[in-house]
């Protein structure tokens, strides 16, 4: 008979594993990014891709909601970080809109648009959990990964891959 882990920590598919491995990602960001200011600047290497095909097809406009440099990007990650830490009341008492509010405002609203889950909040309420699981998931793991890419960026661009941990 096959014995489940009574930590949820330990199961590598729980949300909490997930949560756990961004947040220590994020502190190793901040633990490794000492001065945050050299990553002005310089540009994310995805945008710098994306900006050559940009020169290429003029009439695309650019996406403003993408972060122009490591320095946006590094801040946006300390942000939901700490939003996941301290959840959104320590937010609203500094009276401060967070990246997690507003992203689940702009949700709701396009929810209602597209109709993609029932208005009623007491209809299919497994199906709403589920959708919103997967969603998390999958925005965790890209944070992570994300928070990993700029850490070791950040290591490159100073050349001291091999002396910092």
């Amino acid at each position: 008979m096959m014995q489940i882990s009574s930590d949820p920590a330990s199961n590598k598919h729980s949300l909490i594993h997930v949560m756990h491995r961004f947040i220590a990602a994020a502190n190793n960001m901040d633990e490794t990014i000492m001065v945050p200011s050299l990553l002005r600047d310089v540009p994310l290497e995805e945008q710098a891709a994306s900006e050559a095909e940009a020169n290429n097809n003029i009439n695309q406009p650019p996406c403003p909601n993408k972060q122009r440099d490591m320095y946006e990007h590094y801040l946006l990650l300390k942000s939901i970080k700490n939003d996941m830490e301290w959840g959104l009341l320590k937010r609203e008492m500094s009276s401060g809109a967070s990246f997690l509010e507003m992203a689940v405002k702009q949700e709701e609203q396009q929810q209602r648009v597209t109709g993609e889950l029932p208005v009623d909040d007491n209809a299919d309420l497994e199906h709403q959990f589920h959708y919103h699981l997967r969603g998390l998931f999958g925005v965790l793991s890209k944070l992570t990964m994300q928070a990993d890419h700029l850490t070791n960026r950040y290591k490159r661009e100073i050349g001291g891959g091999n002396f910092m941990r």
